[in-house]
């Protein structure tokens, strides 16, 4: 058992001291990249200007061929691009992979200060966390690096799901959580081939109307992800770190990913993954307040003072608690609107 006190340490001699508190900046879209893919490692710069996070992917869907390319195309990447004010994350192999030490030591000691977070597949419990983290504090110190690199875990197999809250709170690294429906579809041995996103076989149907079980009965398409996904808000907001949406894997379907983008926003993601250009603007635009809530959400603050007591304002009842709601909203357009005058100008800010 560690005291609380360790956290506060670096767990290598060298390393840069853990965060206090994890760093909230604009990630509504986390945009993959195959770094193996000169023609798409060309398109970095000009994605740069559109996505808050740029991840250059290095497991799934990169084939065991093109392993060693992904990670030395990276590394270039982390060396020579100039991504603005994007972040550069990574998704590395899995830790039972023979490629997931090399990205580590490669990644960590040759870009480790452009690199600011590593995603982790498959986590299922505390332990991969406290292995990676002990592993990355020793590659720190190793390459001098000044500030952590921080951990961010993907939730896609059973019994990580079982093991949510411990593993948010295994590390002071751990900046987040993502959702991974095909795996952990796998891993549930859940009957559906979908990557993200719902089933029209997943329904409920409204009772018979006079005992006629054949007459039409309306029926509700629900959603297979709406329990994973509220208890990993719920355990990011135990931890104080910050849960994604992960991949909407129909690409054509424009409509149906805004929607589920949109669900995963309202239940309290700050972002998402984005697979394809296209859904960049999906994600910008859901994961972005809409300036009429911004509006009415300043109005609330400004009418309430200091936040205590109860007024009335176009008839809705407005208290401690809404006034805390609205700030969340005005924290998120504010940072939002720092770096997007169209935003700011939307906002008022």
């Amino acid at each position: 058992m560690r005291s609380p006190k360790d956290f506060f340490q670096p767990l290598a001699l060298g390393a840069p001291d853990p965060v206090r508190e994890i760093p909230f900046r604009p990630s509504r879209m986390i945009h993959f990249f195959d770094p193996s893919n000169p023609k798409m490692v060309a398109k970095v710069p000009d994605m740069a200007t559109k996505a808050d996070v740029l991840l250059g992917n290095l497991e799934d869907a990169i084939k065991a061929d093109n392993k060693e390319a992904a990670r030395a195309g990276l590394v270039e990447v982390g060396r020579n691009v100039d991504l603005g004010d994007a972040q550069l994350w990574t998704r590395i192999n899995s830790l039972d992979s023979p490629w997931c030490l090399d990205d580590l030591i490669t990644l960590v000691t040759e870009i480790g200060d452009r690199l600011d977070v590593i995603m982790v597949p498959k986590v299922e419990g505390a332990e991969d966390i406290h292995y990676v983290d002990r592993l990355v504090a020793q590659l720190e110190a190793r390459a001098g690096l000044q500030r952590p690199i921080l951990l961010h875990a993907i939730l896609e197999t059973a019994r990580g799901v079982a093991n949510v809250e411990e593993i948010c709170l295994a590390s002071p690294r751990m900046q987040g959580l993502s959702l991974g429906p095909a795996d952990l579809a796998a891993s549930r041995r859940m009957k559906t081939t979908r990557v993200g996103g719902g089933h029209p076989d997943y329904l409920v149907r409204a009772d018979p109307v006079d005992g006629d079980i054949e007459g039409a009965r309306a029926t509700a398409q629900q959603d297979l992800w709406h329990y994973t996904l509220a208890r990993m808000v719920d355990a990011c907001g135990t931890a104080g770190i910050l849960p994604y949406y992960g991949p909407f894997g129909d690409i054509a379907d424009v409509v149906a990913c805004e929607d589920q983008f949109r669900n995963a926003y309202l239940l309290g993601c700050v972002g998402t993954w984005t697979l394809h250009p296209k859904q960049i603007e999906i994600a910008k635009r859901v994961f972005s307040p809409e300036p009429s809530e911004v509006l009415w959400a300043k109005r609330v603050i400004d009418e309430m003072g200091d936040g205590t007591g109860a007024v009335m304002i176009d008839g809705k009842m407005q208290d401690d608690a809404t006034v805390k709601q609205c700030r969340v909203v005005v924290e998120l357009a504010t940072q939002l609107a720092a770096n997007d005058a169209e935003l700011a100008e939307a906002y008022g800010l």
